[in-house]
């Protein structure tokens, strides 16, 4: 994949706009700090770019959940887990510490629960963050399902954080979750795609013994091996491949995962991948040769090594090795496994929060934390407009490209929308620009807090005045002719939007 994504347009064809110095005042309805308050923030953001106290909240959890009934609990199988990451939260511990004297070994503290419980914290799952190798501390709910007399078809997961001190930090939700009262047992049609898992999204892998709560164990990844952890589980990327094609070169195909393709496990936090694998329908505790439906949510299924004799992906206690499988010699579509090597797949979703309150007067908590999911450039002329697309947006946010403020206007919880800066702003004189400058998008809230995200904005110079190239001979370098050419070929700029990935 292209560590750089376009957004907003085709890459092929570069979004452009008339470059030039501006003329007229954006709408009276766009807004801009006042001066005074201008400069404290960009004082920060300044701060902020130089040393980026980040901190991120990252929520996992399961696409699906299945319902309980009676007095049965149910549990959320992988069970949501959160991790708190970035240099940012130590800082703020610290400063807190500073601040409240006599407070000493702060910590933080979560509640999680469904997005209906209401306020009562009795009704939700605490969660303790313990420190990681990584320094990231991790909490997990294990104890969360969802009763018969909820009928809802999708919920949310909603975590409360709070310092030790009970100074909120803020609320977070989790993607939604579609909520099913058992694994499909039907043969799935693509059809009806809901429960179908496809290549490229991510899944986690559980095994259960016995059919025992207590045994299940996930499939993970640990310090470069892979691991059968009762603790925590990893979200793995599954790809479908070609099955012509030997592993080295293992190029991905886009469709929905069936029984009997070659796929690929690469673990999404690590990159670490498996060896292309078979996957295969388990009935019985036999792995089925002959099926190619679709697979589905909370299916049963065994991963097969590609090329080998029977051999397949199996855990013993918490080492994950090879299990070569019994054939059937009345069945010759059947192979017989143990129960190490029967694995229940489930699809998984990931949203990140991200913020620096370390530099703020903040005494608000950080939520809503808003999440930048597209870029939009429109208009012409003198002013180029960008439209911010997402969630959780509101009034008291101002878009900034790097250090420098946009004006901006909120319309609705999912849009902003801003005027883009000049690229003087940044220093640049258009006339001896020759390189692209590139800025990363930030939103800043009134009061400093800073939100950061994966999309940066880049002012790229057209192709025929970049570096290395000859001016035209009969034009001297000195002469008002010569900034003109230069200034006309500048009103083809071209505004490149981009999303690290």
């Amino acid at each position: 994949m292209d560590p750089q994504r376009q957004a907003g347009a085709d890459a092929a064809e570069p979004l452009t706009h008339p470059y030039r110095p501006r003329s007229r005042s954006p709408p009276r309805c766009w807004l801009r700090s006042n001066p005074y308050q201008a400069d404290l923030l960009r004082d920060g953001v300044r701060r902020y770019l130089q040393l980026p106290a980040e901190q991120t909240v990252l929520i996992l959890h399961a696409k699906v959940a299945q319902k309980s009934y009676g007095n049965e609990k149910r549990f959320f199988c992988p069970p949501p887990c959160v991790y708190l990451g970035g240099p940012g939260w130590k800082l703020k511990q610290e400063q807190l510490t500073a601040r409240d004297v006599g407070e000493a070994g702060l910590r933080v503290w979560g509640y999680m629960g469904l997005d209906t419980m209401g306020s009562s914290l009795m009704e939700t799952q605490k969660l303790s963050f313990e420190e990681q190798p990584d320094a990231k501390g991790f909490g997990c709910a294990k104890a969360l399902y969802i009763s018969d007399a909820d009928k809802r078809k999708h919920f949310r997961l909603v975590l409360k954080l709070f310092f030790s001190n009970g100074q909120e930090i803020g609320t977070f939700h989790s993607k939604l979750i579609k909520v099913i009262s058992k694994p499909s047992q039907k043969k799935q049609s693509l059809k009806n795609t809901d429960l179908c898992i496809s290549s490229g999204s991510k899944v986690s892998l559980f095994n259960r013994l016995r059919s025992q709560t207590v045994s299940t164990r996930y499939l993970s990844v640990e310090g470069g091996a892979f691991i059968a952890s009762a603790r925590q589980w990893a979200a793995f990327t599954l790809h479908l491949a070609d099955e012509r094609c030997t592993q080295s070169e293992f190029p991905l195909r886009e469709g929905y995962i069936r029984y009997g393709s070659v796929v690929q496990l690469i673990c999404t936090a690590t990159g670490i991948t498996l060896p292309p694998l078979i996957i295969r329908k388990v009935s019985k505790q036999y792995a089925m040769l002959d099926v190619d439906e679709p697979i589905s949510q909370l299916h049963k299924c065994a991963f097969q090594f590609q090329g080998s004799d029977r051999m397949y992906l199996c855990l013993s206690t918490e080492k994950v090795i090879q299990f070569q499988a019994s054939p059937c010699p009345k069945e010759a579509n059947r192979e017989l496994l143990n129960d190490g090597s029967c694995w229940t797949i489930i699809g998984t979703e990931t949203v990140e929060y991200s913020f620096s309150e370390s530099l703020a007067c903040a005494r608000e908590p950080v939520s809503p934390v808003p999440l930048i999911t597209a870029l939009q450039l429109s208009g012409g002329g003198d002013v180029a407009m960008l439209e911010v697309q997402g969630e959780y947006f509101h009034a008291h946010l101002k878009v900034w490209f790097g250090d420098v403020e946009a004006e901006t206007m909120y319309r609705s919880p999912k849009s902003l929308m801003c005027v883009v800066p000049d690229v003087s702003a940044f220093g640049s004189d258009w006339r001896w620009l020759r390189y692209p400058i590139t800025v990363p998008l930030l939103l800043v809230r009134d009061d400093g807090l800073i939100y950061s995200s994966s999309f940066t904005f880049t002012y790229t110079p057209e192709q025929s005045f970049l570096p290395g190239q000859q001016l035209p001979a009969d034009v001297p370098q000195d002469s008002d002719t010569l900034l003109n050419s230069i200034h006309q070929e500048f009103t083809r700029t071209n505004f490149h939007l981009f999303m690290q990935s």
